[in-house]
């Protein structure tokens, strides 16, 4: 292929073992090494595929082919953002700081009943996907979104703050079927911190 630049797998800004318990080392190198890479690995082979029938004027099956990379693509955006939106339990605070801490609180009325709307999101999401925090730059409100696998149900231009992985890659090892395990697990080890500036960046 040319010289453009292809998707690479992120380090994680963490050790394979610093979130236990709630997510075992096992399950970490799993998730990250195997499932995250892959999509990286699926989303870098359409692009070389695109590039190889540019060059050689070869017909395309395009409905196919982008409906592929919108999956492998959001696989890896969403995996991306879910590491950095974790850290230890050591310094994950246990509620919002900052103005994240306000914007919940007006929309919601409260943190527990965020968490408790987020919870649900994550735990009825149908079949794979993920629980979303994003924010609408339009009402400037921050909502929930319920993704189904990496690309459907997305609410296209809204920034993503935070993400919960709720496919069974995620967790199987550590809570076997029980997602809502996992998802009550999740809250011990959100980098708040993380979540904030993210937002901050935006409403600045």
């Amino acid at each position: 292929m040319s010289d453009k630049k292809l998707y690479s797998l992120p380090e994680l800004p963490y050790t394979y073992n610093a979130l236990e318990p709630f997510i075992s080392e096992a399950q970490l190198r799993l998730h990250h090494d195997k499932h995250h890479a892959a999509y990286v690995n699926g989303a870098n082979a359409i692009l070389e595929r695109l590039e190889k029938a540019r060059q050689t004027g070869t017909d395309v099956d395009m409905k196919a082919t982008l409906k592929e990379l919108s999956f492998q693509a959001g696989g890896h955006v969403l995996h991306s953002l879910f590491w950095q939106n974790l850290a230890p339990a050591a310094k994950a605070g246990k509620e919002p700081v900052g103005a994240l801490a306000d914007v919940l609180k007006n929309e919601f009325g409260s943190f527990e009943r965020f968490k408790k709307e987020f919870s649900a999101a994550a735990a009825s999401t149908e079949g794979s996907g993920w629980a979303a925090l994003a924010w609408c730059g339009m009402t400037g409100r921050p909502l929930i979104m319920q993704i189904e696998k990496h690309n459907v149900n997305v609410y296209p231009m809204f920034r993503i703050l935070m993400v919960l992985d709720v496919w069974e890659h995620a967790y199987y090892l550590d809570y076997k079927n029980e997602r809502p395990k996992f998802v009550e697990a999740f809250w011990n080890i959100v980098n708040w911190d993380e979540v904030n500036k993210r937002l901050e960046a935006i409403i600045k």
